[in-house]
């Protein structure tokens, strides 16, 4: 470590001017960022070395957490933190004439994810370090991200999003560890020794090239690893277009989620899930022989979490390797293959499970496809040894079914457990969605609700609060989050309150800033900062939000005189490119905006800004800034969410219904301290199972929401013609499949309840209650359940060596 400033600032500057053949006063910010970065990567290299050499002596049991997402944010000011270097380098640069967050400014904010299941990953993999257990992550090193995000007239712009083009300061090249990915080719069969085997040949080759990224735990000395694979060209190609090839080739891993409407993109897509399980298996099970494991044992020291059903195809995948390069028995290679996953569902749409076409899937990989049929085959007859004649039973259990291969299924058949990622999403699994699989394997569904990084989401992110807890209860929450609830012994000490609302202010007044320099706008400071900061998705309901600020609007302009709260509604949100819908409403969001800054009464109480390009980074200005905290989804839609843990951590009040975690929010801080509205998960699901609503009821008895809907398409908006046609038809002609009109009424009652208790003593109160009781969805304690319900792992630390 740097021994002091003045040592800092002398290995710096000469490690900047070795980089960039520069002398210091000529260096550009790109250049220092570089210089800090190596500098970084260099003083946890050992200890990366070291905690590789324990594992590999160690010889215990490893968890490898397999996710087509892993969105890590900038990594920058979290390697120093974790480190414990940060305050030395932060004033040693100052006194170098360079602000540090100059410098971070710098970092690509690496698109590898769409949302929840990549951020998820990346506090997974975060707390897995911290807490010393020996855990890795497997994922694709995407060319591009997701995308970015331009808003052009009100529209959302997809824009390519080239975060390598100036590389990637953590990673590092692991070319002698590339291993080969075939698809295509054809599969024969021969009998030796009364035993069929299966060779798969005439193969399309791509290389498998491995880039590693220290993964640091806070401040122990432990560095985990996260793999991302690339797709490259074979140096031996096929006999075929040299050019198409490695088109073709490069493709794999060049988009996150291309657009899989036809078959083209399904097949890429199923590529690149394809090639991510079959090279990270082929590098766990090349690890585990080479320190001498037997495979019949390899479940014994290898457990592979599957995060959603991207990875699904290594459960076929490690059969293949048994199987075919092993000679393993069927019932021998199942035996392991069924101890090794562990599989975790984040839905409860049933149009969200992933299916394949079996044309395409059995063209792509047809030595995956015989054994997925394999497996479907004996399932189906177990299926029917248990209950003969149901086929029913066999038909809803089927991992084969209408012309598709059915991703659920398989997962659920193919490993040992399957875990839901909220209380209420799980209960809704087992009772529900997955019903018959949970009657058919009663031991293997549990519950595992999402946590989040706390020392990303508020030790990174929020430093005035930080500082004030630990003024407040000391440091130990920042090990242990759990601590926080220390703070409840303090909530009725008017002191800390105003502290509170000190701390709330400064970081409105910081994003107010960014918001300005960045977009021009001038946020009213005083206002209820209300943010909503989610995917957009009709079962998000940001749509809700829309219409209650029109109807909020309506009444300001019909009491002009009253004393109106003011608002600020900030939303960030990207739509998948083909999602039409989605689309619109965010265009919605804008002309609305519109219609507010040109009405001279209404504005003078109602900001709506929509900021452009949602991120990682993005996040960490708006969570630590927001009064209010919009979690409004459908009840029984919102598997777990977990802006809502990361707003509840930096103080915000939720508004929102008993969905998701919400629940267990609810349950730990009790209805005082937030705004639930709505219906519940019962009654939502009540309404879908029997009917009985009907969504133009309401729009012609409450003129409230008559009047809002109707603004949509009578002209009111300016410049939109027929745009919202849609949006209206999905409420009325539709029959508002997410309830949004149904749950209007409830909504506005708990938004003007917002309105009349924010900044009161009792408000700033919740707000410590919330923080008090969010250590309890740290992903530490997320990962220390993990652990011990299902990988069976330990940790490993140091003081064993």
């Amino acid at each position: 470590m740097f021994s002091s400033r003045s040592a800092f600032c002398q290995q710096f500057v000469k490690k900047l001017e070795l980089l960039s053949g520069k002398p210091f006063a000529d260096t550009t910010s790109r250049e220092q960022f570089l210089a800090l970065g190596t500098m970084v990567r260099e003083q946890l290299s050992p200890d990366w070395i070291a905690t590789n050499e324990r594992l590999r002596s160690e010889q215990g049991k490893q968890v490898y957490y397999f996710s087509i997402e892993f969105l890590l944010g900038r990594m920058l000011r979290q390697q120093l933190q974790y480190l414990g270097i940060e305050e030395v380098v932060e004033k040693g640069l100052l006194e170098l004439g360079i602000p540090l967050s100059d410098i971070e400014e710098i970092e690509c904010d690496a698109g590898l994810g769409n949302g929840g299941l990549g951020r998820l990953a990346a506090c997974f993999l975060d707390s897995l370090a911290s807490l010393q257990y020996p855990g890795h992550g497997f994922g694709i090193r995407y060319k591009h991200g997701l995308f970015k995000q331009k808003i052009v007239d009100g529209f959302q712009v997809e824009w390519p999003d080239p975060w390598l083009i100036n590389g990637n300061v953590w990673e590092v090249r692991r070319s002698d560890e590339a291993v080969e990915v075939h698809f295509f080719g054809n599969v024969e069969s021969s009998e030796a020794g009364g035993k069929l085997q299966f060779r798969h040949l005439n193969t399309e080759k791509v290389m498998a090239v491995p880039y590693d990224i220290p993964i640091l735990g806070y401040q122990n000395e432990t560095v985990n690893t996260l793999r991302l694979w690339s797709a490259e060209p074979s140096p031996f190609p096929p006999h075929q277009d040299i050019m198409r090839y490695k088109r073709d080739t490069e493709a794999i891993t060049e988009f996150l989620y291309p657009d899989d409407t036809h078959d083209p993109g399904k097949l890429l897509r199923l590529k690149q899930q394809y090639f991510l399980v079959s090279a990270s298996l082929q590098t766990i099970v090349r690890s585990f022989v080479k320190q001498k494991g037997d495979m019949r044992s390899f479940h014994e020291r290898v457990v592979i979490q599957l995060n959603d059903t991207h990875p699904v195809l290594a459960i076929p995948e490690l059969m293949r390797i048994l199987l075919d390069e092993y000679g393993f028995s069927w019932e021998v290679a199942w035996d392991v293959t069924t101890r090794t996953f562990a599989y975790t569902n984040h839905t409860t749409l049933s149009e969200a499970l992933e299916t394949w076409p079996i044309h395409l899937f059995k063209h792509l990989l047809p030595r995956m496809y015989g054994i997925v049929e394999e497996i479907h085959e004996r399932w189906c007859g177990q299926l029917w040894e248990e209950t003969p004649g149901d086929w029913s039973r066999i038909e809803q259990l089927s991992i084969l079914a209408d012309g598709e291969v059915r991703m659920a299924p398989l997962a659920i058949v193919g490993s040992f457990c399957v875990n839901g990622v909220a209380e209420l999403h799980t209960e809704i699994l087992k009772k529900r969605e997955m019903r018959q699989f949970h009657e058919a394997f009663p031991g293997k569904f549990q519950n595992k609700t999402n946590g989040i990084a706390h020392r990303r989401w508020l030790m990174k992110s929020n430093p005035s609060l930080t500082h004030l807890i630990d003024d407040a209860i000391g440091e130990r929450w920042r090990s242990e989050p759990a601590a926080l609830q220390e703070l409840r012994k303090l909530e009725d000490d008017p002191n800390l309150l105003e502290q509170l609302r000190v701390v709330k202010r400064k970081n409105k007044s910081l994003l107010a800033q960014y918001v300005k320099e960045q977009f021009g706008i001038a946020l009213r400071e005083d206002a209820i900062f209300d943010i909503h900061i989610k995917r957009l998705h009709a079962y998000k309901r940001q749509l809700l939000n829309v219409l209650h600020i029109l109807s909020l609007a309506n009444s300001i302009r019909e009491e002009p005189n009253h004393n109106w709260t003011p608002r600020v509604f900030l939303f960030g949100a990207k739509a998948s490119p083909g999602y039409t819908y989605a689309k619109t409403i965010i265009k919605l969001i804008h002309s609305v905006a519109d219609s507010i800054n040109q009405d001279p009464i209404v504005r003078k109480y109602i900001q709506v800004v929509f900021l452009e390009n949602y991120r990682v980074s993005l996040a960490e200005r708006l969570i630590p800034a927001a009064d209010v905290s919009e979690q409004i989804s459908t009840a029984s839609k919102e598997a777990s969410g977990t802006g809502n843990m990361k707003f509840m951590m930096n103080g915000a009040l939720t508004i929102g219904t008993l969905d998701g975690a919400n629940v267990e929010m609810h349950n730990r801080i009790g209805a005082e301290h937030m705004f639930l509205f709505g219906l519940n998960a019962e009654e939502v699901m009540s309404y879908q199972r029997d009917g009985g609503y009907v969504a133009r009821e309401y729009y012609t008895h409450d003129p409230r929401i008559r009047h809002a809907v109707d603004q949509l398409t009578n002209g009111f908006l300016p410049h939109t013609g027929d745009l919202f046609n849609t949006i209206v038809d999905s409420l009325i002609e539709e029959n508002d499949t997410f309830f949004v009109l149904r749950d209007f009424a409830s909504y506005l009652a708990a938004q003007q309840t917002v309105a009349t208790s924010y900044d009161r003593m009792s408000w700033w109160r919740s707000t410590l209650v919330n923080i008090a009781e969010s250590g309890h969805f740290s992903s530490d304690r997320t990962i220390r359940e993990y652990a011990k319900d299902i990988w069976n792992i330990q940790p490993v630390s140091h003081e064993m060596y």
